[in-house]
C-alpha cells in the first residue's frame, strides 16, 4: 500500500505545475482544469517520492510538481511496474499507460543539476474510475 503525498496541476503545458490542496478526476479524461487532460494514454503522471527524495539530497531543493508530476506517491517503485498495472484511492481506478518519457528540451532543473528524474522515473496513467483524491489518501495496487 502506497500514500499520496502530493497533487499538483497546472492549466499550461511545459511549466511547473503548482500543488493542490485535491485534484479532481474524470474518467477516460484526467484531472479537471489540467493542461494534460483529454482523450489519450497520459492523462495523469506520477511520480515516486522516494525519488524526489534522493534527488533533493543531491542539493537539488525541487518542490512539489516540479518535474511536472501530477501525483506523488510514496511506497512504490513505479517504473518497475508493469504497463496495465492498476492504482486504486477511493473510488479512483488508474491504468499504467507508459514509463518514462524522452524529454525534447531539457528543463531547468536539468539545467541546474545535470540531471532531471522525470524521464527515467515518471509513469503516466489514463483515468478508468474518476474521482477526488487527496494527500494522506492511501493507493494501491490492484492488479
Amino acid at each position: 500500500m502506497g500514500t499520496v503525498k502530493a497533487v499538483c496541476t497546472s492549466e499550461i503545458k511545459g511549466i511547473q505545475k503548482e500543488e493542490v490542496p485535491a485534484i479532481e478526476l474524470r474518467s477516460d479524461w484526467g484531472i479537471e482544469d489540467d493542461a494534460h487532460a483529454g482523450a489519450w494514454h497520459r492523462q495523469v503522471s506520477l511520480l515516486s517520492y522516494e525519488k524526489i527524495q534522493e534527488f533533493n539530497d543531491r542539493g537539488a531543493n525541487v518542490a512539489n510538481g516540479a518535474f511536472g508530476e501530477n501525483i506523488i506517491v510514496e511506497g512504490f517503485d513505479l517504473k518497475s511496474l508493469p504497463l496495465g498495472t492498476r492504482f486504486k484511492s477511493g473510488d479512483i481506478v488508474l491504468e499504467l499507460t507508459q514509463i518514462g518519457k524522452e524529454c525534447h528540451a531539457h528543463c531547468a532543473i536539468y539545467h541546474k543539476m545535470g540531471d532531471c528524474i522525470m524521464p527515467r522515473e515518471g509513469v503516466f496513467c489514463k483515468v478508468i474510475e474518476g474521482g477526488r483524491i487527496a494527500p494522506g489518501d492511501s493507493i494501491d495496487i490492484v492488479g
